[in-house]
């Protein structure tokens, strides 16, 4: 059975959360402040986190940083009630490998856990080998990217996005497509959070990310890689 922990501080939405992951088979675990989430992190090692951006005693950046120092490679769902982009980008760098903002369907956060937990069940076509995408080396089972001698993690996400974009090499793949093949879902409105992992890879890949070579937008359409 798959173990989610729940960092929030608002008990209607803790309950909402843990009778509807309970419905899908998932144990949960669940705790209202930081400090006490990252004790649980460690402690009761979950498959995944859902992690309040604001929680009482410290704020969710600083409690995905701590998490990240023990298990970097548990995903990680910011559930945000800011809508403002810089907040989602920083979660994000603090190691998050989704964001969801309030008030959000219940269904879509399911929808995204279950597609993590496939993805991560299944694998995918040569997971265990190395990706060359300039002069990036990219390991995607263990999540990381070298370019120039510098190690930087990958998230979950960034992970799945070069695997399907690398596969279809040289072609245009939609955000549309993007979304449902790694996010399991469908609808524009979320094409954002393709957007922005996107901006997190060219910063880890290109010699300089405000001018991509390997990761190119396609305007009206999506991305398109060059390895």
């Amino acid at each position: 059975m798959k173990r989610i922990l729940v960092v929030e501080d608002e008990p209607d939405l803790v309950r909402g959360l843990r009778d509807a992951l309970e419905f899908e088979g998932f144990e949960v675990v669940s705790s209202g402040s930081g400090r006490e989430g990252v004790k649980l992190a460690r402690e009761r090692a979950p498959d995944l986190v859902l992690l309040d951006l604001m929680l009482p005693d410290m704020n969710g950046f600083s409690v995905c940083e701590e998490i990240r120092k023990t298990s970097p490679l548990v995903p990680v769902i910011m559930l945000t009630a800011r809508s403002q982009e810089a907040d989602k980008i920083r979660g994000l760098d603090a190691g998050a490998d989704d964001y969801v903002t309030k008030p959000f369907s219940v269904g879509e956060l399911v929808a995204r856990i279950n597609a993590i937990f496939r993805r991560l069940q299944r694998g995918a076509p040569g997971a265990g080998e190395e990706l060359r995408v300039g002069a990036a080396l990219v390991y995607p089972k263990r999540h990381e990217l070298v370019r120039k001698g510098k190690t930087h993690a990958l998230s979950f996400y960034e992970v799945e996005l070069l695997r399907v974009l690398y596969e279809r090499a040289g072609e245009p793949v939609s955000r549309e497509d993007l979304l449902e093949k790694i996010w399991g879902m469908t609808g524009h409105a979320s094409t954002r959070s393709v957007d922005n992992f996107i901006v997190k890879l060219r910063k880890k890949i290109e010699e300089n990310a405000a001018k991509p070579e390997h990761i190119l937008t396609i305007y009206g359409t999506g991305y398109k890689l060059l390895p």
